[in-house]
């Protein structure tokens, strides 16, 4: 019964929040983390509406990272605490998070559209040939695979 109303002011919170009222979400969100402090979602939610309302960026990203040890393959707790990042100003953070889920949940697509939507094109390898030259391109393929290579670590 006590998860039943928890997960309703959960819905309410979260309603709240993609309607763009952190505020009103706030109240809603804590009464379902206090009710069950172990939901992954309950935490990570509650970490993004902390960003959006009163910009507490560390203590917003410690609460989505602890949903994240919780539960690593859900790919929304990687999508909440980039969304924790953007609202930081830092899309690099935002971007190394996304792809570090999607080594968790390869076949979620939403974190795949978020990363093209934050990427930025980096300079080319050798900006005295064009983007296009094969040499230019196969450089930067594998700065490419040695930046996720290391984003892993």
């Amino acid at each position: 019964m006590i998860q039943t109303v928890a997960f309703q002011e959960f819905r309410t919170g979260l309603a709240f929040l993609r309607g763009g009222d952190a505020h009103k979400a706030l109240p809603h969100l804590q009464f379902a983390l206090t009710e069950d402090p172990e939901n992954p979602y309950y935490v990570s939610y509650m970490g993004l509406a902390i960003a959006a309302t009163e910009h507490k960026w560390d203590e917003a990203e410690n609460m989505c990272m602890s949903a994240i040890r919780m539960s690593r393959r859900q790919g929304q707790l990687y999508l909440n605490l980039s969304e924790v990042y953007v609202a930081a100003d830092r899309k690099k953070a935002a971007t190394e998070i996304l792809a570090r889920g999607l080594r968790y949940a390869p076949h979620d697509d939403r974190l795949k559209d978020k990363i093209a939507s934050l990427s930025l094109r980096r300079r080319p390898f050798l900006p005295f040939l064009s983007r296009t030259n094969s040499l230019n391109r196969n450089l930067g393929k594998l700065r490419h695979q040695a930046m996720q290579a290391f984003a892993s670590f």
